[in-house]
């Protein structure tokens, strides 16, 4: 027989973790464990020393006798309950900026602009400790917004541990600049882009990136998509596709299986190319 390992212990919630309080009516909100806070809600109170200890999915109650599930959120959640200072891309876009900028570990990627950090988290998750994530960010108070958010929700363990002997630290680097000057590095692997005017930036992303490396934009109408493919088009930049993603979630119980009544439509176009080689 072979050598039985036991199986882990789970890990328990602990001071200082965001968490997630979820009602009878899957309302959330986001919450820091603080020993000796209490929770105000309008179904009673709750201590956070009552969570602190608690395994992951567990029920608690309130001081009127309400049940709350409580979970560590995740990416999705996370995104669309912390505090912003711009308008975030949500989370039924950041999936397929992922895929289709093929951001894997170890990758270079350049930012702009980094906004109130949403898309900073995704790539930071998807880079890994063996990445890098460069940043450019025009405006202070996004900037400082964007740390604070991708610094609180890493503060856990959701990126990947870094090799043995290495410090823990984020692959990240948030410059206040403006990337319509310049991008001042080269031989990276992905440009990935929240800007309205994009087409500026082809030029800088084809001297700072790779050949195959990849270029993604995210744009809120179809008349600066047409003008960034227009510059895209004479560049070395190839394979150029636009798309949008819609979301739309449904009702199943029975007898009722249906759409729902409301969905999450257009949000913004997504437009990815790759760069050829230089000719000769």
């Amino acid at each position: 027989m072979g050598e039985e390992h036991p199986e882990p212990a789970p890990e328990t919630l602990s001071a200082g973790e965001r968490v997630l309080l979820i009602d009878g009516r899957r309302r959330r909100r986001l919450i820091t464990l603080t020993p000796g806070d209490v929770q105000h809600l309008h179904t009673g109170t709750l201590p956070h020393d009552q969570i602190i200890g608690q395994v992951e999915g567990s029920t608690v109650r309130t001081s009127l006798g309400a049940a709350l599930v409580v979970l560590r959120p995740t990416l999705s959640e996370y995104v669309l309950k912390m505090r912003r200072g711009a308008q975030v891309i949500y989370p039924k876009d950041l999936g397929p900026i992922l895929m289709l900028a093929d951001i894997r570990p170890g990758d270079r990627v350049f930012e702009s602009g980094v906004g109130s950090g949403a898309l900073t988290m995704a790539l930071l998750r998807a880079v890994g400790p063996t990445g890098h994530v460069l940043g450019y960010e025009r405006r202070e108070d996004f900037a400082a917004r964007a740390r604070h958010n991708v610094e609180e929700y890493f503060a856990g363990a959701a990126l990947p541990p870094p090799a043995q002997g290495a410090a823990r630290a984020l692959p990240l680097t948030i410059e206040i600049r403006d990337s319509y000057e310049g991008i001042d590095v080269v031989n990276l692997d992905k440009v990935v882009l929240d800007l309205p005017e994009p087409w500026q930036l082809v030029k800088h992303a084809q001297d700072a990136l790779r050949p195959g490396g990849i270029f993604l934009s995210y744009l809120p109408t179809i008349g600066q998509v047409a003008r960034l493919c227009d510059e895209l088009e004479g560049s070395r930049f190839a394979m150029v596709e636009t798309l949008e993603v819609l979301h739309r979630t449904w009702h199943v119980k029975a007898p009722s299986v249906r759409p729902d009544h409301r969905m999450v439509a257009h949000t913004g176009f997504l437009t990815h190319a790759r760069l050829l080689a230089p000719s000769d």
